[in-house]
């Protein structure tokens, strides 16, 4: 299994010397993943989650790949609807030939109303839009002469029954959200469902869970997987495998915006799943 964790981009911490910290750091600690989110206009409800400043994903993993080896980099997720995906083949294309083939593109439909409004995107259509602009995309990818880059691996992100769908009907790897493990287990049924009624394989599974360390066990049964002692979380990634994830994300971010001028405190849940994992 590989574990890769999300770095906050975003922030009142976030400078160009902080990002290359946590891909020192993430490198360094042997994680197989760092992976980045993605708005372009910081509107008001964009900010009350990712203040400003906030580093646009192709252009902040472009520097990373400079900065980073041999670790995979990608987006968790990338909102699709926000650019044209004659644009985004490219970028990502070019972004997949200079780091060496090590791009994962995470994919989503978006949630922040305002900032559709504000890039003149109809957000009603952003489902719509995601599935014409992925078809767009890999047509353009399998432009080699111009493209030169294949297929990028796509993960599609979401917990809804679009998301589900959308992964099926792609053969892409299915990535769920922050959730309980109660709630997973479920949604792998519907995975199924899906699956045998668009009479399709069920795709490979590649979640993100939280990541919060406690020093007691938190017993409430509306835990979410990644929090809790490191017992607790190092048994919600073995369960995860079980259940088929072949890469599995962890998220330290926790939702205060000023955690990102303290990164040290992530470094440390990361080192310690790090030391248990060896």
């Amino acid at each position: 299994m590989r574990i890769g964790v999300n770095v906050p981009n975003f922030g009142p911490g976030t400078t160009p010397e902080n990002l290359a910290r946590w891909a020192e750091v993430v490198e360094g600690l042997g994680f197989d993943l760092l992976m980045v989110s993605d708005h372009v206009a910081v509107t008001p409800d964009v900010a009350r989650q990712y203040p400003a400043p906030f580093f646009e994903p192709f252009t902040t993993l472009s520097w990373l790949a400079a900065k980073t080896t041999r670790i995979t980099l990608g987006t968790t997720v990338l909102i699709v609807p926000y650019r044209h995906p004659l644009v985004t083949a490219r970028m990502a294309a070019n972004l997949h030939q200079l780091s060496g083939g090590r791009l994962v593109l995470g994919l989503g439909v978006g949630w922040a109303q305002q900032e559709f409004e504000a890039l003149d995107v109809p957000f009603r259509r952003r489902g719509a839009l995601t599935d014409e602009h992925i078809q767009v995309m890999r047509a353009a990818w399998d432009d080699e002469a111009d493209y030169g880059c294949g297929q990028i691996p796509l993960w599609i992100g979401g917990n809804s029954d679009a998301a589900l769908r959308r992964a099926v009907r792609l053969g892409s790897p299915w990535h769920p959200l922050r959730f309980t493990m109660s709630w997973f287990r479920e949604s792998l049924g519907r995975l199924k469902e899906i699956a045998d009624e668009l009479q399709q394989p069920v795709p490979d599974l590649a979640p993100r869970i939280v990541l919060r360390l406690t020093e007691k066990p938190i017993d409430d049964p509306e835990r979410r997987a990644g929090e809790g002692t490191i017992d607790q979380v190092l048994d919600d990634i073995e369960q995860l495998r079980l259940l088929g994830a072949g890469t599995v994300l962890l998220d330290p971010y926790l939702g205060d915006p000023n955690e990102t001028l303290r990164p040290e405190v992530a470094w440390q849940a990361l080192a310690t799943v790090a030391a248990h994992r060896a």
